[in-house]
């Protein structure tokens, strides 16, 4: 397996870049002690979200983590010509498909759902194509549907039935309207994804974040994709204990006379030196399961938006209260023609101590475990560069040479 490793220090001032349900900075034992965490997924956003709003100059990171993407999809389907009544119906049962329709929210499905805007565009080709026969089955389906009973656990995962529902039933169970969506649409779907007609050679053009990161559909798993990407949560280099921080704020109003805050709390927060490791399995990316489509020059540019918004992004939990927003202190990038992605998280398995210096001692400790670890273990590179020691456009110039 072809792929990219990015080990990475970055030092953090006082911040709470993730918080678990306790609105605390989240934590890990390793080494024995405890460290600072941030999970890989609230760093992953972060990325995705400077990936597009940022760095991406060719509409390829444009996909959508949603629950109502419904609403998408039937406006593509009115712009193919669709009646307004027959879209919002077809488009229901397509969210129903993906995701399940979320009985309490009108328009919702019960589960984000990972699609790009031309996603949207062959769903709204694939419904408008259907036999008018098949059309107006789902349409009436779903005005007759019990929509209070969609969320029933018995509903999931239901095969298709062999017969069709009774038109004389007054309501629709749940579970018949899940098998008749199920029956109508999956060969389409499989058709236009997944068939030797289908509408792209894997993912279209402007997904190239669902490619990365992923995306899960249970209740088809051929619309399925594997992230290429891999990323391990962030942790502290060093001990570290969240500490409380008290706060009062004055009121502008209170009378002078009036003593006192017109309201005190308190929040936790830590500061510490990270250790983040990322990982992109270059072949994966370019089989015909994710960017297959795509030339290889398109490919470069998408694994040198992915690597910069990867080094540069950080959460934005309490950015205005706190503004923990740094730039790594050091960047070691490294491509290896074969074998599986290695953590230099060991580097750090005995916490580096205060008086060393959290963050020059984390670099030393970092190119010392590399080292070793080469030399042990025979691990040969094809591209070893590593920030400062080059500026980030000879960095990314270096990686793109190695895209397939």
């Amino acid at each position: 397996m072809k792929h990219l490793e990015l080990h990475i220090i970055q030092s953090v001032p006082v911040a709470c870049l993730n918080r678990d349900d306790l609105n605390s900075p989240k934590t890990a034992v390793f080494g024995g002690v405890q460290r600072a965490r941030v999970s890989s997924q609230s760093w992953k956003r972060a990325i995705r979200e400077m990936a597009e709003k940022e760095l991406d100059r060719s509409g390829q990171f444009k996909g959508q983590r949603s629950r109502l993407f419904i609403e998408k999809i039937s406006s593509a389907l009115r712009n193919q010509g669709e009646a307004e009544e027959t879209a919002n119906a077809l488009s229901l049962c397509a969210g129903h498909y993906l995701a399940k329709l979320d009985p309490k929210h009108e328009g919702k499905v019960k589960t984000l759902v990972f699609l790009s805007p031309l996603e949207y565009e062959i769903f709204a080709k694939l419904l408008y194509s259907l036999e008018s026969g098949d059309k107006q089955k789902l349409v009436e389906a779903v005005a007759r549907v019990d929509k209070a009973k969609l969320g029933n656990d018995q509903d999931e995962d239901m095969e298709p039935e062999t017969e069709e529902p009774k038109t004389e039933e007054k309501k629709l169970s749940a579970a018949a309207f899940t098998k008749l969506v199920i029956k109508i649409l999956k060969t389409p779907v499989n058709k236009a994804f997944n068939g030797e007609k289908k509408e792209t050679k894997g993912l279209p053009k402007d997904a190239a974040d669902i490619a990365l990161f992923g995306r899960m559909v249970a209740n088809d798993h051929s619309l399925t994709v594997e992230a290429a990407s891999m990323f391990s949560h962030a942790l502290s280099t060093h001990r570290v204990d969240n500490e409380i921080d008290f706060f009062a704020a004055v009121d502008d109003l209170q009378p002078k006379e009036e003593s006192g805050a017109g309201m005190t709390s308190t929040l936790e927060f830590n500061s510490a030196t990270y250790y983040r490791f990322v990982a992109l399995n270059l072949d994966m990316l370019a089989d015909k399961e994710h960017l297959g489509i795509m030339t290889r020059e398109e490919r470069q540019s998408v694994v040198r938006t992915f690597v910069e918004a990867t080094v540069k992004a950080i959460p934005g939990a309490r950015k205005n209260t706190m503004n923990g927003n740094t730039l790594p202190d050091y960047v070691l990038g490294v491509v290896r023609e074969k074998g599986h992605p290695v953590q230099l998280i060991n580097a750090f398995e005995n916490p580096v101590r205060p008086s060393q210096g959290y963050s020059s001692k984390s670099v030393e400790l970092l190119k010392s475990e590399y080292t070793k670890l080469a030399e042990t273990w025979g691990i040969d590179a094809v591209f070893e560069k590593a920030i400062p020691e080059v500026g980030i456009k000879t960095f990314l110039d270096g990686v793109a040479e190695h895209v397939i």
